[in-house]
């Protein structure tokens, strides 16, 4: 049974998004099940990180997805949207050592497996507050198939994928330069890795020449690496040290002797053009000690301090190290100067920390044989971007793509599947733990102590989720998913690596779509962050306007590729449009005297039969061009056009003119037009909120449920097909015409100020078309629009006070002498005259001083020159009315 559905007067969004939320999971409503007919749909949700609760880039996100999935469910499509969250590795380490912090521990006071069982209890709570909040968005997944990046089955999935690629040379392990964040103690990708422009020094310093007189000056702007300088190098076309190549300088400091080498990775611009090279800081020069055989010395330990290499500086920390090396050379009068020089620094993504460039031993993947099938498949648009423009970003990177560093020095991950021999040093890599070493039988083994970067296991999203390697069902109607609605920020971490792998394992791409939200900033267009104070708790503002308010705002905000600045005053207005969407279906509930469901074969059977009154074949033919704008924009994922488009069709052609257009006919005496407004009025209304229904899935159901339907929920009833057959163009024409004259009519009164409750008599000059519509429909034109008569005239005759006005329909004259103080009304307008003309003048004189025009900022000239220009349309206005208020 369906939860009671008994239609009240106001709305209650809280009970109402409880209610429906717990009746869609108890029924299993949104459940797939591949064996279904329909053309599959499948989105895999990008799996939130369980480090907390969800911001509102997850809430734009997920919303937006569930108007795609909702939108193809109810069209008939066989839907899977599944949901997960991500282990997150770095990121949930980090704040679960903040946590056990407070308590004055450290992961290693916990020891490995301890600190594991934490951060998974860790996991079991914020997932669930994480799912939860989903929910309470109204979002439509198959909770049943809920994933974890770290569950058994995807834990799987990464051993297989890991072994096949080492088993087929792509995944080697060796030593080279990476970035290394000294907090988090672990190696970090080049994307993990934030630069921001820095206002830094460069300090020039004399390398003494190892016989004879002389030196070489190089300009550093890290001098605390160059305890680890190998050599000095410089360009090969620069002849101002032609004759220093070959030859031996000092290291000051350290009294090392090394060579000066030519490499044309310098640039002679930069400093002196003769740069240190420092292979194991630096990753221009570890490429560089490779082709010139040097040596590598690491100074800098992967906790942030000098190591013993450093001599008299070991145990310093970086920074305080660079400030004791500068004052040494000072005092030995090597240091020559130092200037002021803007530059980049890297920052780790997660914790801020200045990131060391370090030599470690890490696990690689060889990714260009990879990124070769990723590419062709974008540029021949079996995968597509919207907006477009991100294909090339896409394109761009991967054509430049170097080799990924996948091992991470954390605690919490997939850990690595390759175990050394303690005896014979051998490496295994193997789906299963290894009893004894394949090379010498012996049984003392270790496994590797290094875990995945996250971000190979969420590269295998879209199929291990279908439960490969096995063979599944699910894979063989969901594989390849359908779209993927992610953010630019994760095109190079997530998007490319999903591409890469998918094509590798599955032999096809993970999705045909990928939709790229932009950002959600606050009303002043600033990115939201706890440092500026301006997050947005989604909870928060669902509690305070309701889940419907919060998705119609984000999706009606969502034009493609444009960031969206989040107005709590807008979403304000959402909220009225859901209450306004309550009290219509309310109205009509209450009016409607039908209790079965409408067909599209009776609507049909009441055109043929000439039954449907204006109103109903405009709003019908209205319903129609609606219903083929919101699939157009769906299909174009422009969800900001069709949001718009329901929003204006819902509240100012359903509310403002149908629902009062025929609300006397709603009780009139003729039983037959009774009925057929009454199954014209519920048609249209179970179409709106069936069309409205992906976008604010909690007050559609309500007030679907009381209407007469057929089948458990709406989530499940078909969506609208447009019929071109019911657009008469006859029909909206000259409804658009009666709307315009009333329209006009209405705002003469409002300029006017005129009591609402007044009944005026109105002339109305018009041609003998014209005439006749209005003749047929003048009772819905005095009704709405406050008339006590229409005197139809061949000329408006002066005669008494009026005001005029023209609309299509023909000119108009609003008779006043017995509703309004004429003289006072004059003398009012004049006095907006005079004051509206003072106005004018001073913006006008600003705009002709050359001064302002050319000194003051652009937008404020253009203001002003807007200001100007409204003033005069608001003159002309108040001059019309005074014109109108003429005397016989």
């Amino acid at each position: 049974m369906s939860p009671d559905s008994r239609i009240s007067r106001s709305y209650n969004g809280p009970e109402v998004e409880r209610k429906w939320s717990e009746y869609w999971v108890e029924n299993r409503v949104f459940e797939a099940d591949p064996a279904s007919k329909g053309r599959s749909y499948c989105i895999v949700i990008p799996p939130p990180n369980v480090t907390g609760a969800l911001h509102m880039g997850h809430a734009l996100n997920i919303t937006l997805q569930d108007v795609l999935v909702r939108w193809k469910r109810m069209k008939g499509h066989n839907v899977l949207w599944l949901p997960g969250t991500d282990h997150a590795g770095i990121a949930t380490q980090n704040v679960v050592e903040r946590h056990i912090s407070s308590d004055g521990l450290r992961r290693q006071d916990l020891g490995r497996r301890k600190f594991e069982e934490t951060v998974w209890k860790w996991k079991e709570e914020y997932e669930a507050r994480i799912l939860g909040q989903i929910r309470r968005l109204g979002c439509s997944c198959d909770w049943s198939r809920t994933r974890f990046t770290m569950d058994e089955g995807l834990s799987r999935a990464v051993r297989e994928v890991f072994v096949q690629l080492y088993e087929d040379g792509l995944i080697y392990r060796g030593e080279y330069l990476v970035n290394w964040c000294p907090r988090c103690a672990t190696a970090i990708s080049d994307l993990e890795v934030i630069h921001r422009p820095a206002c830094g020094k460069l300090w020039h310093i004399r390398y003494p020449l190892a016989e004879g007189e002389g030196f070489v000056e190089v300009a550093t702007t890290r001098p605390e690496t160059m305890l680890g300088d190998t050599a000095v190098a410089v360009h090969p076309e620069d002849n101002r040290y032609r004759n220093l190549v070959g030859k031996m300088v000092i290291l000051p400091l350290m009294n090392r002797r090394i060579p000066v080498v030519v490499d044309s990775f310098v640039d002679r611009e930069f400093g002196t053009g003769a740069v240190k090279v420092t292979p194991g800081h630096d990753p221009n020069d570890f490429e560089a000690g490779r082709r010139h055989q040097l040596s590598i010395i690491q100074v800098i330990g992967e906790d942030g301090t000098m190591t013993f290499e450093s001599g008299p500086y070991a145990g310093l920390d970086r920074f305080e190290a660079r400030k004791k090396v500068t004052q040494d050379l000072q005092d030995m009068g090597l240091l020559i100067g130092i200037e002021d020089h803007d530059h980049q620094i890297g920052h780790c993504q997660r914790c801020d920390t200045v990131v060391e460039p370090l030599v470690s031993t890490q696990w690689f993947v060889r990714v260009e044989s990879l990124a070769g099938p990723a590419i062709e498949a974008v540029e021949d648009g079996r995968t597509s971007f919207v907006p477009q423009r991100y294909k090339k970003s896409y394109l761009n990177w991967m054509h430049n793509i170097h080799d990924w560093c996948v091992s991470r020095q954390l605690w919490w991950g997939h850990r690595i599947p390759a175990w050394y021999c303690l005896k014979c040093d051998e490496v295994m890599v193997a789906r299963k733990a290894p009893v004894s070493c394949r090379k010498c039988g012996a049984s003392e083994l270790q496994q590797d102590e290094d875990v995945l970067d996250t971000w190979f296991s969420s590269g295998l999203w879209p199929f291990s989720t279908l439960g490969w390697p096995q063979k599944t069902l699910d894979q063989e109607v969901y594989y390849p998913t359908t779209t993927l609605v992610t953010g630019a920020d994760i095109i190079f971490f997530w998007v490319a690596r999903m591409m890469m792998l998918g094509l590798r394992f599955k032999g096809e791409v993970p999705f045909r779509n990928v939709h790229i939200t932009g950002l959600v900033k606050d009303e002043q267009g600033r990115k939201m962050s706890k440092t500026t104070g301006n997050v947005i708790d989604p909870l928060e503002i669902i509690e305070n306007y309701g889940a419907d308010a919060v998705r119609f705002t984000l999706s009606v905000s969502a034009a493609p590729g444009t960031d969206i600045p989040f107005s709590v005053s807008r979403m304000a207005g959402y909220r009225a449009f859901c209450n306004k969407i309550w009290n219509a279906g309310r109205f009509l509930l209450l009016n409607l005297e039908r209790p079965n469901p409408v067909t599209a074969a009776e609507i049909s059977a009441l055109l043929e039969e000439g039954r449907l009154q204006l109103e109903d074949r405009w709003i019908l033919g209205r319903q129609q061009q609606v219903t083929q704008k919101v699939e157009s924009s769906l299909e174009k994922f422009r969800f900001h056009e069709a949001s718009d488009t329901l929003y204006h069709f819902f509240w100012d052609e359903l509310c403002d003119w149908y629902i009062e257009f025929i609300k006397v006919r709603l009780v009139s005496e003729d039983l037959k037009d009774r009925v057929t407004v009454s199954t014209m009025a519920l048609y249209v209304l179970d179409n709106s909120l069936r069309l409205l229904h992906p976008f604010m899935p909690f007050v559609t159901e309500e007030l679907w449920q009381a209407l007469p339907h057929a089948g458990p929920t709406i989530a499940l009833a078909s969506f609208p097909k447009t019929r071109e057959e019911w657009i008469c163009p006859e029909a909206l024409e000259n409804t658009g015409m009666l709307q315009k004259l009333i329209s006009a009519i209405r705002t003469a009164r409002t300029e006017n100020r005129i009591d609402p409750r007044q009944k005026l008599p109105c002339q109305l000059q018009s041609e003998s078309g014209s005439h006749t519509l209005v003749q047929r429909h003048q009772t819905k034109i005095i009704s709405l629009a406050g008339l006590q008569e229409i005197i139809p005239v061949d000329q408006l005759r002066d005669g008494g006070h009026q005001v005029r006005g023209l609309s299509p329909l023909g000119e108009f004259a609003l008779q006043l002498e017995q509703v309004i103080d004429v003289e006072a009304e004059r003398e009012r307008l004049g006095r907006q005259v005079e004051k509206v003309r003072g106005e004018i003048k001073g913006l006008e004189s600003r705009l002709r001083n050359p001064a302002f025009v050319e000194k003051a900022p652009t937008e404020v000239v253009e203001g002003t020159r807007g200001r100007f220009q409204e003033a005069r349309e608001r003159l002309s206005r108040l001059r019309e009315q005074l014109n109108g208020l003429s005397q016989s």
